[in-house]
């Protein structure tokens, strides 16, 4: 998948999703937020300027956003984390809030309701997508914005393997592949427990 169908997910499967920014004393305050509009490279979401948020927002231009789909138990369900760079574009693209998120003309149910509201975009960051519903699990990551390239992260094997497999015995998704030397982890199906790192006799499990 792309970056826009990530944000299709977060916006009309997800919609509603928990924001982490940090007060005036550092520590981490969350909050849900819905995504209202969503284009090829970012996302949009509102708030009033009477908010403590509205001055996290303003203070940091920075935040960390987390949602998951619904669904029958844990297992059928789909999560995207999302990190980044935000900036106030004032009533821009208010209006098409309004009509793409109907719902909140019961909220704010008048013209004059909503002039302390003000649109927020994040416009370049890093995020990842991971279905539970999938057997082993899918992990991918992706970037929203332009000239930023996904950061890797994760477990990697490095020239001091031996072959043991020690670390394939101890891996919930068996998402390492057994038949090279040095053996090789699927990012795409880690579950970044870190299993392997720990059984790895002769140090060749590297967390970057």
């Amino acid at each position: 998948m792309n970056s826009r169908e990530y944000l299709r997910i977060l916006k009309e499967e997800i919609h509603s999703t928990v924001f982490a920014t940090v007060d005036e004393n550092g520590l981490p305050v969350t909050r849900v937020i819905d995504i209202m509009l969503v284009d090829d490279e970012s996302f949009y979401f509102i708030t009033a300027k009477g908010k403590e948020f509205y001055k996290q927002l303003m203070d940091k231009k920075y935040v960390a956003v987390s949602g998951m789909t619904n669904g029958e138990g844990s297992l059928n369900k789909k999560a995207i984390s999302i990190r980044g760079k935000i900036e106030n574009i004032g009533y821009k693209f208010l209006d098409k809030v309004f009509e793409e998120n109907t719902y909140m003309k019961e909220i704010y149910s008048s013209k004059e309701s909503r002039m302390a509201l003000e649109v927020f975009r994040m416009y370049e960051g890093q995020g990842e997508y991971f279905d539970l519903s999938s057997k082993p699990i899918i992990r991918e990551s992706f970037v929203i914005g332009k000239n930023i390239q996904v950061l890797k992260s994760g477990y990697f094997i490095n020239d001091n393997c031996r072959g043991c497999k020690l670390c394939y015995s101890k891996c919930p998704q068996k998402c390492i592949d057994i038949s090279t030397k040095p053996v090789g982890i699927n990012q795409e199906n880690c579950l970044h427990c870190g299993n392997c790192m720990l059984v790895c006799p002769f140090g060749a499990v590297e967390k970057r």
